[in-house]
């Protein structure tokens, strides 16, 4: 009798309680599954927002190509930092290693 008791809750659990839970979430990812009018605007305002930088940044850059027209090769060139004074390889910065004497 105490077998019974324990069986019906557990058998009511498998087959309905289990059952129900991921069909509830199932339905719940498919409804989320698409974008709602709030996340398309805010899409659209990250869009734009991009586009702006964008402009803003071509703007910096055509000011400052028209100050200096070579500051694109000055600010990429590790060189110009001070290293090229360097007494390692004479000079010249490589990847090499260094010649040891006595090899």
């Amino acid at each position: 009798m105490e077998e019974a008791l324990i069986v019906i809750p557990i058998m009511g659990i498998l087959f309905i309680g289990l059952p129900w839970m991921i069909f509830h979430y199932i339905t719940k990812w498919k409804s989320q599954a698409t974008l709602t009018t709030e996340d398309e605007n805010l899409l659209d305002e990250l869009h734009d927002l991009a586009r702006r930088l964008d402009d803003r940044m071509c703007s910096i850059e055509r000011i400052m190509t028209a100050e200096n027209p070579n500051w694109r090769s000055l600010a990429c060139d590790p060189a110009s930092t001070g290293i090229e004074d360097s007494p390692i390889a004479g000079g010249r910065i490589s990847n090499q290693p260094v010649e040891r004497i006595g090899r």
